[in-house]
């Protein structure tokens, strides 16, 4: 009878008894079984496919420790993929008995303890070594890979605060190697140094990607890495302290395809000559940095590029119109938060190939875009455009009727403007759409695509009128925020029966009537708000079913990132290390306003995930508080002030252990709270 582990791969390859007999297969070179959902350990039985060189268990379920193990006695091996498993334990020295290992890697595991300089001393031959995302700790001093003349891809992603990365020790150490590839990021490199650049680097000049983001490196920005390394095709250095200016004189460097040098402290001019010196660039992240003074219109001789992320700094002036117009490639535009000016949407400008537009937080004036018939039809018919926005500017004007159309866009961002007018219906496959704080008028547009809806933001306009029954299409809506305007009516019975909805803010109209209790059905729900408006009758005690979300779902950043280099190595598991292009999430963050402790306060992104409250405030509610809201044990916000409430306080509102604001002012209520303490 064959082993347990044996017989689950037997039967996930379709019954076929072929690793059953792997242990006569003693001529086996090569071993892949990735990307499968094998558990458990891998047999030390495995040590009989002697002649293996090539083994891979990548992206699995596997689990143990590899100490001892009978995978470390196959002397041929050259290449061995454990990434993607749940593997612990310490590297131990056992593993010089690799000696003849080639490419390394153990990324996305749970090892532990730290990594033995004599463990990679030894693995001379090795060409290709990863060890992101462990959880190793201590020191680690670079110079161990100094005698490995053939290493061409190191790449280590750390993800705590229990490792340092030491390159300066010892002093003067020369490495033999010429890498390709460097990742170091995260690694509290040279903590102990002063978060210096790394020395060895000077005598690297073959780099075609490397990434030292995310360690707090200090010093001027190092424009000797494009000049040294002519074949450099992806530099990330984000997220560092380097300062100085952005200088790339006399480096022209025409393999440069991905420059991220965002989240540090430089400072100056955006080089007025940029096209000479990175003609072929097609990712360019210059953002939360302090450059001013204006884009040079040379930015719009960058004819490569795809993604240009300017956004977070000081930059002034008007946008040069060759970025619209000159960029044929261009999908991406970032220029948020600065102060720049003009009418850049007033112009008859090629919206064609932009897929993401990110104009918020300036100063920009003027309508948004023209009237003119072919300009509509070429936007409508070939537009690409898919996130517009355009929020906490000055822009004026309607809204034009085709941005409703446009057949690619899902994200509309227009929050903070002038706009008014009526907003018009569409087919647009919104999936959020915030027009909030205009002067928008007339009924909600009830003839909206909202079956694809999650995040609908309405508030601070002038909308009049009932809740459109349309709305009942809602059902993927996480967030419905038509707060302070001047709607009217009850609200109503079907909202309770849009089941993923989170946040509810019905705030400051003029909804009338009671509350349903059908809005007892949301319970997933974490923020409700209907204060400030006309309801009457009493508080529905089934609201003690909202217990609150099980899982997250708001986003936390809207960045991205260079992608890799497409093909960093050549093995025999090649299409295992062919490095795809990388995009981060880019989802707009969701805003909404709520009430905490007398103070109205904007919660963004992923804060969302755990505000939680309840706010009937200011209305016209009576008889006494159920003492099921007792029950509300997650609940941090709780204001039932303003109303018309009776009777006593009930006990049990001391339960509510995580509550921070809880308002019960103004009303005929008997006071017995000197009976319990309520922490707030």
């Amino acid at each position: 009878m064959c082993p347990r582990w044996f017989s689950t791969i037997s039967q996930v390859m379709h019954n076929h008894d072929i690793l059953s007999h792997l242990k006569y297969f003693h001529h086996l070179k090569a071993l892949d079984l990735s990307y499968n959902n094998f558990v458990g350990s891998i047999p030390s039985t495995i040590k009989l496919l002697y002649s293996l060189e090539v083994v891979s268990f990548a992206h699995n379920n596997l689990n143990g420790s590899l100490s001892n193990h009978g995978l470390l006695e196959l002397k041929n091996l050259k290449e061995l993929d454990l990434s993607h498993n749940m593997f612990d334990g310490k590297l131990f020295e056992c593993f010089n008995k690799l000696s003849s290992l080639t490419l390394f890697d153990i990324s996305s595991n749970r090892f532990t303890g730290v990594i033995l300089p004599s463990v990679i001393a030894n693995l001379k031959s090795l060409k290709y070594i990863d060890f992101s995302h462990n959880k190793f700790e201590g020191s680690f001093s670079f110079s161990s890979f100094s005698s490995n003349k053939n290493l061409e891809v190191v790449a280590f992603i750390n993800e705590n605060d229990t490792l340092t990365v030491e390159t300066e020790e010892p002093i003067g150490w020369t490495p033999m190697f010429r890498l390709k590839v460097l990742i170091l990021s995260n690694c509290n490199l040279n903590r102990q140094k002063g978060s210096v650049v790394p020395g060895f680097l000077l005598h690297q000049n073959e780099l075609q990607e490397l990434d030292m983001s995310h360690n707090s490196l200090k010093g001027q920005f190092p424009n000797w890495l494009i000049k040294n390394n002519t074949m450099l095709e992806v530099l990330s250095l984000r997220n560092n302290s380097f300062g100085g200016k952005f200088s790339l004189a006399f480096y022209t460097n025409r393999n440069t395809q991905k420059l991220d040098v965002s989240d540090n402290d430089i400072i100056g001019d955006i080089p007025r000559d940029i096209q000479k010196y990175l003609p072929h660039i097609t990712r360019l992240n210059l953002s939360r940095n302090s450059l001013h003074g204006v884009i040079p219109s040379s930015v719009g001789d960058l004819s490569l590029l795809e993604h240009l992320d300017l956004s977070h700094n000081a930059l002034s002036g008007e946008v040069p119109i060759e970025l619209f117009t000159n960029l044929p490639n261009l999908e991406i535009l970032k220029l948020s938060n600065n102060t720049f000016h003009g009418e850049v949407l007033s112009r008859n400008l090629n919206w064609y190939n932009i897929d993401r537009l990110h104009l918020d937080s300036n100063s920009f004036t003027g309508k948004i875009g023209s009237e003119t018939s072919d300009e509509i039809i070429a936007i409508t018919s070939t537009g690409r455009i898919s996130l517009l926005d355009i929020s906490n500017n000055l822009f004026t004007g309607l809204v034009p009727v085709w941005i409703s159309d446009l057949p690619y866009m899902r994200e509309l961002v227009i929050r903070n403007n002038s706009l008014g007018g009526s907003f018009s219906c569409g087919t647009a496959p919104f999936t959020f759409l915030d027009i909030s704080k205009n002067y928008f008028s007339g009924p909600i547009p009830s003839c909206l695509n909202f079956q694809g809806l999650k995040h609908l933001h309405l508030s601070s306009n002038k909308f009049t009128g009932p809740i459109p029954g349309s709305f009942w299409n809602l059902s993927n809506a996480l967030t419905l925020d038509i707060g302070d305007n001047h709607l009217s009516g009850r609200i109503p019975e079907f909202l309770g029966e849009l089941s993923n909805l989170r946040i509810l803010i019905l705030r400051k109209n003029n909804f009338s009537n009671s509350i349903p209790n059908e809005l007892c059905k949301l319970t997933n729900a974490s923020l409700i708000d209907l204060s400030n408006n006309f309801l009457s009758g009493s508080i529905p005690s089934c609201l003690r079913n909202i217990t609150g979300p099980s899982y997250k779902v708001f986003m936390r950043t809207t960045e991205f990132n260079p992608s890799a280099v497409e093909s960093v190595y050549s093995s025999v598991l090649e299409s295992w290390y062919i490095r795809k292009p990388k995009n981060e999430a880019l989802q707009t963050q969701d805003e909404v306003m709520f009430t905490t402790k007398t103070l109205s306060l904007p919660y963004k992104g992923d804060i969302l995930d755990i505000m939680s409250g309840l706010d009937l405030s200011c209305n016209k509610l009576t008889g006494e508080i159920p003492e099921e809201l007792g029950l509300l044990s997650q609940i941090r916000v709780l204001n039932l002030s303003h109303n018309m409430l009776s009777g006593p306080i009930p006990k049990n509102l001391s339960n509510l252990a995580n509550i921070e604001s809880l308002d019960l002012s103004v009303g005929a209520l008997v006071s017995v709270l000197c009976l319990y303490s309520v922490t707030l």
